[in-house]
């Protein structure tokens, strides 16, 4: 993978420009979603993803709200694409047959 620098430290973009942190293979999206999704702090965001250091979180955070219009622009589009996926995919057969036995609606 080719990376360039960025001027935060822990922040690398790749041949695409997406943005990753550096020495792992999460990308920047992944962290701020989770952070976004569930209201994690940065100490819970370490909980949760222990490889990473707080340096590497802080400089995301930091990442995040200098880029903040493009990567929420990124996040709605993601959310976009899975919700029509799903519509598509249409029911699950395991859905169908719990809502013929009336155990959900």
């Amino acid at each position: 993978m080719n990376l360039t620098a960025t001027q935060y430290k822990y922040i690398e973009l790749n041949e695409n420009s997406v943005p990753y942190i550096a020495g792992t293979t999460m990308k920047v999206i992944e962290l701020i979603s989770g952070h976004l999704a569930f209201g994690w702090s940065p100490e819970e965001i370490k909980f949760q993803h222990p490889y990473l250091t707080m340096s590497q979180i802080y400089s995301a955070l930091a990442y995040y709200w200098d880029h903040k219009e493009e990567l929420d622009a990124d996040i709605h589009q993601r959310v976009e694409r899975v919700e029509k996926l799903r519509q598509e995919a249409g029911e699950s057969a395991l859905v169908k047959k719990l809502r013929t036995q009336g155990l959900i609606k």
